[in-house]
């Protein structure tokens, strides 16, 4: 393997780091700042399930990121270019999204790399070398994944306070009700894992052994001989926290399977382009690839993703895990949705989206608009910043190996 090889790798590696260490807290930040989860047990359980994601679904958006922003051909004259500027992308969104970490800032690492592959194509390439109509697709995503994710986690929201808190019962309706969102979370979630058939039975089974477990939470703070309305609320929020480590899961599954992309799409680039006579022609990204990535997200995370975890988790709204379970599900959804779509997504827009829906069914007053119009900057200035700085760090790559 030649240096340029060697680098790649370690430019993807560091590359699938800064995304754990960013990224992920879209997965477990609510599930945080609602206590449904420790630190600790967040990033162990967001292991597992953003490995998964990465290597089962990892597929489909890294042939976008690898062939769907630039024409590749443009650069058959040159490969080297082509090569030198994809790297250039991987290192520049690679030290942005370790810098915002540091800072606990949640950016998009979407926006970031596929900025970085935008500036570098236009500007070495020339206009005819961006691939504008796909970029509008992608780009229009972006605006309606937050929307999207917003509206269902508010009006899953409203339906589970009409169903649940404003009954009669509220402790029997949370009971009736649990198995059912235990039944399409699963199903939502195995379905990426396994058939169709295997993934109904797993959720059915599940479903109906929750049955047992709900009934066996017991109900505290008793008012003579029933629960007092606080009593009944403390079960509910019981019941939903173990509902909400499983929409924890679903979207660590969901992110690994988006995002991974961000770091192994130009990796794939680069290797087909090195090994390959036909000019990038359109092949799967080789497993052995989807495991590097998955391993690096899992590093960032264990080593750095806690400071963007409690961004999302408290920074923005007050969380509990009803409106942790609303927040998660919802943007996994949206999330699950796009991957199968191949669109390259913002999961941090639609975790953001999804909270920021939950705050709106409480109330403006809910959200703090300050941490809000923050994220939302930093959402505006990822793309000129990561296209500014793959372009300089093209230049600097170019200078040491042409």
């Amino acid at each position: 393997m030649t240096i340029i090889g060697y680098l790649t790798l370690l430019a993807g590696f560091y590359m699938a780091w800064s995304i754990g260490a960013n990224d992920v807290a879209n997965a477990m930040g609510t599930s945080v700042g609602s206590k449904a989860l420790t630190i600790k047990k967040a990033v162990f359980l967001a292991a597992i399930l953003e490995f998964l994601g990465s290597v089962f679904s990892g597929n489909h958006v890294s042939l976008t990121i690898q062939q769907g922003i630039i024409h590749p051909e443009i650069f058959q004259a040159n490969p080297m270019i082509f090569i030198l500027g994809m790297l250039g992308a991987l290192l520049a969104t690679s030290l942005l999204l370790h810098l915002a970490s540091y800072l606990g800032m949640p950016i998009s690492t979407t926006h970031a790399i596929v900025g970085a592959v935008l500036g570098f194509g236009w500007i070495i390439g020339g206009k005819e070398a961006v691939q504008w109509n796909q970029m509008v697709i992608i780009s229009s995503s972006w605006v309606l994944s937050p929307i999207i994710s917003g509206c269902i986690s508010y009006f899953f929201f409203l339906t589970l306070q009409r169903k649940i808190f404003y009954a009669t019962n509220p402790v029997e309706s949370a009971r009736k009700l649990s198995p059912f969102l235990v039944f399409i979370s699963l199903s939502l979630l195995t379905s990426n894992l396994f058939s169709l058939p295997t993934a109904l039975a797993i959720a059915t089974i599940s479903s109906f052994a929750s049955i047992r477990l709900f009934t066996r939470i017991p109900v505290v703070v008793f008012s003579s001989q029933t629960p007092s309305r606080a009593s009944s609320y403390n079960y509910v929020e019981k019941i939903f926290v173990y509902l909400q480590i499983i929409t924890a899961c679903l979207v660590a599954f969901a992110h690994g399977a988006n995002d991974v992309a961000n770091a192994i799409g130009p990796v794939a680039a680069i290797f087909q382009t090195l090994t390959t006579p036909g000019f990038l022609a359109k092949t799967s990204v080789p497993l052995w690839l989807l495991i590097l990535g998955g391993s690096g997200i899992v590093l960032g995370l264990a080593t750095l993703g806690w400071r963007v975890i409690e961004t999302v988790g408290k920074g923005i709204t007050e969380l509990t895990p009803t409106r942790g379970f609303c927040a998660e599900f919802s943007a996994s959804a949206t999330i699950l949705l796009s991957t199968k779509l191949g669109l390259p997504i913002s999961t941090t827009h639609a975790l953001v989206g999804a909270v920021f829906g939950i705050g709106l069914a409480k109330g403006l007053r809910a959200l703090n608009l300050k941490t809000l119009r923050d994220i939302v900057f930093s959402w505006l200035a990822t793309i000129p910043i990561s296209a500014t700085l793959s372009i300089l760090v093209f230049y600097l790559l170019q200078a040491i190996f042409l």
